[in-house]
């Protein structure tokens, strides 16, 4: 079975949000100083590479990601090339093709390196949320660090994702990945009260899951 593993690697050299907590790893134990086993800790955002934001993080009366209904991040996915300039904001006329899944990732290619921080990424517009939220979309995705630009502090996309209760997947990396139907799986980790979690997303055939 083909395998896209749709997750960034992560390392202390992975770009986050100017001022965000880059990935650190302390290695407390490790072989090679004569222990008898490897032991480390790290400290990060939850906001790095692959990552699933949960509504309190956009939003006051929000839940966090440890009460999200997990059925959102597994299944069916489509992923949709769009071409737009660098800063655009994606609307539902730029999609170029009939919407056909309840997941949708979009690939923009706007944030090639995950390593090097370009904050002129393209977004979603409000107005393709709603879109997508009318077509039966329960999650979103999207090849860049944000659906929202970089610089936007009204998060208008963020708030019509929460008014749709939609579920959002940021950060993954879609080069080499063909347009398609595909089955998604992302989960994010339990962690209590959290607004987001890192996640090891990858996409399978599509009816990989299906039942026999």
């Amino acid at each position: 079975m083909k395998i896209h593993d749709i997750s960034p690697v992560l390392s202390p050299r992975t770009a986050v949000f100017p001022g965000d907590t880059p990935l650190q790893r302390e290695v407390a134990l490790h072989f090679d100083r004569g222990h008898n086993l490897t032991l480390s800790a790290i400290r990060s955002t939850v906001h790095i590479g692959a990552h699933c934001d949960a509504p309190s993080h956009y939003h006051p009366d929000g839940a966090s990601i440890d009460q999200r209904d997990l059925s959102r991040y597994l299944g069916p996915a489509q992923v949709v090339r769009v071409d737009l300039p660098r800063g655009s904001r994606i609307r539902p006329e730029h999609l170029g093709t009939a919407i056909i899944a309840p997941r949708i990732l979009l690939q923009t290619l706007s944030f090639p390196d995950p390593d090097v921080w370009n904050g002129d990424f393209v977004a979603l517009s409000p107005e393709l949320v709603d879109f997508l939220a009318a077509q039966g979309v329960v999650l979103v995705g999207i090849d860049t660090p944000s659906v929202d630009p970089a610089e936007d502090k009204d998060l208008a996309s963020h708030n019509a994702i929460f008014r749709n209760d939609l579920a959002i997947l940021e950060g993954i990396d879609l080069r080499g990945v063909a347009p398609g139907l595909y089955t998604l799986i992302a989960l994010p980790l339990r962690l209590e009260d959290a607004d987001a979690s890192p996640v090891r997303a990858v996409l399978l055939p599509a009816g990989a899951l299906a039942p026999d």
